[in-house]
């Protein structure tokens, strides 16, 4: 009986290489190699691999490719320097998040966009609705998803080692920008970027090279690392994930995003971000801090003196800050940090405290 779910070329190495599968977002991807606590330490202080290849990786390229963008995207597209990237928002007319995503420009007419893998249907629809509606024959939109990997290498030691892989001198790059090179010869595009809070890069290369490409970096020490590494991580870095902190039916500011959103433009859904960002919202997104590793879960209840307040999104047991840590949306009145709250877990009471995020923060080098 075959799976349902596509398979990135990556998926004989990872169960070769012992690792437990599971379903994510159409794909069957690693969740956990060597064990989640070990694979989050790897990355914290040395390197780590991760394969993300069911991300998007969306073309967007014509005249009229910057126009569309800045219809779709919440952040400023025209401004954004050839060789850099930027995080922000797809919103829909209500001001919900379609997703989040970073694109990058690669000429002043072309852009690469990289949609989570759930939502990539959704986004890539979005596009052309808007390219057909309002920019016809003015951009080209190619998913070349499937004919690329994208591989996220991420840690302290990561500049270190991807100068010996890829021309051009990578480890120069600042945070968000990126660089078009070659890797066994081949074109690659190498992004200071990543989902862990950590130092690090995102790698694009042909399908093909997919196994090589994991190979170099496994061989200079990187460790493998699944999904359940990649979630504590961008966790402890306070990185909202779709489905949980964000959805259709929330919109940035709600989600203490508003730093992502341009309100000096025109674009889908700008008229309710303006309006929630002038006036507040009804709830707000906060970050908890529990002691222990009885860490809450999505969707337990965050209470106030026995009354519901609030929910919670995601949340787990850190092994960086030693401690159990969640987000969540509560009533504004509850947002404050230094407030004291309780979280029903599983019908017993535990005592949080709302901290400020991102909960950790890598120690900052010359780089």
């Amino acid at each position: 009986m075959t799976s349902p779910n596509a398979r990135t070329t990556l998926y004989e190495t990872h169960v070769a290489l012992g690792a437990r599968m599971v379903p994510f977002g159409g794909w069957e991807m690693p969740v956990q190699y060597s064990g989640t606590l070990a694979e989050v330490r790897a990355v914290r202080t040395a390197s780590g691999i991760f394969d993300v290849s069911h991300m998007g990786r969306v073309y967007i390229s014509g005249e009229q490719a910057t126009d569309l963008l800045e219809w779709v995207l919440t952040g400023n597209v025209a401004g954004l320097r050839v060789g850099r990237a930027r995080y922000c928002l797809i919103c829909n007319e209500a001001g919900g998040i379609i997703d989040d995503t970073i694109f990058y420009r690669l000429a002043e007419d072309r852009y690469l966009l990289i949609p989570n893998a759930g939502n990539r249907a959704a986004a890539l629809a979005w596009l052309h609705r808007w390219a057909d509606e309002r920019f016809p024959g003015g951009c080209q939109i190619d998913d070349l998803t499937n004919a690329t990997a994208l591989v996220a290498f991420q840690g302290p030691d990561t500049p270190g080692l991807v100068d010996g892989v890829f021309e051009g001198g990578p480890s120069s790059l600042r945070p968000f920008a990126a660089i078009e090179t070659t890797f066994k010869g081949r074109p690659a595009y190498v992004g200071r970027t990543g989902y862990t809070g950590e130092t690090g890069f995102e790698i694009v290369v042909g399908a093909d090279q997919s196994v090589e490409l994991w190979q170099t970096l496994q061989g200079l020490g990187a460790v493998p690392c699944g999904l359940g590494a990649r979630d504590v991580l961008r966790l402890e870095a306070a990185l909202p994930l779709h489905g949980h902190e964000i959805d259709e039916t929330t919109t940035p500011i709600e989600a203490g995003l508003e730093r992502f959103v341009r309100f000096d433009k025109e674009y889908v859904g700008c008229e309710v971000l303006q309006a929630q960002n002038s006036r507040g919202t009804e709830r707000r997104l906060i970050g908890l801090s529990l002691p222990g590793r009885s860490a809450p879960r999505a969707e337990y209840s965050i209470l106030s003196q026995g009354r519901v307040v609030g929910q919670v999104t995601s949340g787990s047991y850190s092994p960086t800050l030693d401690t159990s840590i969640a987000m969540g949306y509560v009533e504004p009145a509850y947002a404050e940090v230094g407030v004291t709250l309780d979280v029903d877990i599983r019908g017993r009471t535990a005592a949080a405290q709302v901290v400020e995020m991102p909960f950790y923060t890598r120690p900052r080098t010359a780089d």
